[in-house]
Formats: C-alpha cells, structure tokens, sequence
C-alpha cells in the first residue's frame, strides 16, 4: 500500500506547477548543448532534471524552491527553447486528445475488393476519402497531386485513389463523371461529389479542395504543429 501512494505520488509530479517546472527541467537538460557547457553547469542541469532523487530525500528534492542559480540559468535560455518546449507540450496535449490511427501519404487501391475493405474495416472515427479517376481524363491528375498535399496536412484522415477500371465499376464511372470525390466515416458515405471539379476554379490548387470539403463539414481539425509555427512566425 505505502508502494503503491508513492507511485502516485510520483505520477502525480507530472501535473500541477511543480509538475510543470520538473518538466521544463527536464527539457532543459535534453535540448542544451551539453558538450559545451562547464562541468558545474552541467552538474547543475542534472540536479535540475531530477528533483526526485535520491530516494532517500525526494520529497524535500521535489518542494524545494528554484534556487538562484537555477533561475539564472533559466534566464539565460533563448526564445528558441521556450518555442521549442510549448510545441512539445501542444503536441503532448493533441496526442492525447485524438484517437484513431495516423497515416502517410495517400493509399493506392487496385480492386474492388481493396475499395470494400478500406470503407468497412477502417477505424470507426477515421474520415476516408476516396477518390475515383483515369488517366487522361481532365482535372483527374491535379486533384491526385492535391490529395498527396492535404495527406501531409491531415494525417488522420485516410486519402485513397482507385482508377475507376481498376475498381470494376468503370461502368458507373464514366469520364463524365470523373473524377468523383467519395467521403466515408463508420462506414457511411457522407459525401459523394461526382465531377467534382466543376465545383472548383478551373486552375486549382489543394487549398481550394481543402476548402471544398470544409465547406460541407468533412475535414478535421488541422494539425497543431502547423498552427504552432504560424503563431512562431508571428512572434518572429
């Protein structure tokens, strides 16, 4: 029982202002550039990094206040760093808040059959969007190119092309309706956009797509890291 309170105990270190400043310690001592720091720094930025230790005296180690030396060598930490620990911390925050697996690039489908799995075997919060098209049929090869740019930016989302022989159902997907845009979650399709480059400018880029499907609500939240380094641009 006394094992198990100062395992909570110690967990519990993690959150609150303490648990802040351990971690911003922490942090400290893994992004400095250690081969070039003198022997006490270093000591110092150690000490720092593990306020629960020793065992024998980690409760005094971890209320103790910041000592001045420490808070001098806090001082002499540039911005970069403070950037560098508030992504890290977003990103910490995104992580545990998002469910669902990640992907990477857009997925290449060959049959009908990969079609059918990838719809009813996908993650129940996993938004697929699905993209109908053949070669030489205009407009087919710009909407791919915009596929593999929102792919990047939303990871979450799984983004497939099929050709529409390859899918066995080229009779359904004629060139006049090329190239179509298929929208799934849970297995329902929530959007089904057939020529759906007639929605768009004739020259169109992947943000005019992106802000396609958001005008119809299809589209998560986009990536934190790339709203931190706008907001770090605005600071520069």
């Amino acid at each position: 029982m006394t094992a198990r309170l100062i395992d909570l105990e110690e967990s519990a270190t993690h959150t609150g202002p303490k648990g802040v400043i351990n971690d911003w310690r922490r942090f400290k001592l893994e992004s400095m550039d250690q081969e070039n720091l003198p022997q006490a720094k270093k000591e110092l930025l150690r000490q720092m990094s593990s306020p629960n230790r020793p065992k024998d005296d980690s409760r005094a180690n971890l209320n103790r206040k910041m000592s001045v030396q420490e808070y001098e060598l806090l001082k002499e930490e540039d911005e970069g760093c403070l950037k560098k620990y508030r992504r890290r911390c977003m990103q910490e925050m995104h992580d545990k808040l998002s469910f669902g697996p990640r992907f990477e690039g857009v997925h290449d489908m060959d049959s009908g059959e990969a079609f059918l799995e990838v719809i009813e075997k996908e993650h129940h919060s996993t938004v697929v969007v699905v993209h109908i098209y053949k070669v030489g049929v205009k407009g087919c090869e710009e909407l791919n190119n915009c596929l593999d740019c929102l792919a990047t930016e939303y990871p979450t989302v799984k983004f497939c092309r099929i050709d529409a022989v390859a899918s066995g159902a080229a009779e359904r997907f004629s060139d006049d309706v090329l190239p179509t845009l298929l929208v799934y979650k849970a297995g329902e399709l929530l959007g089904n956009f057939l020529a759906c480059t007639q929605h768009l400018n004739e020259e169109f880029f992947a943000t005019d797509l992106e802000a396609f499907l958001n005008s119809y609500g299809l589209l998560p939240e986009k990536e934190l890291p790339g709203m931190v380094d706008e907001e770090e641009n605005d600071v520069e």
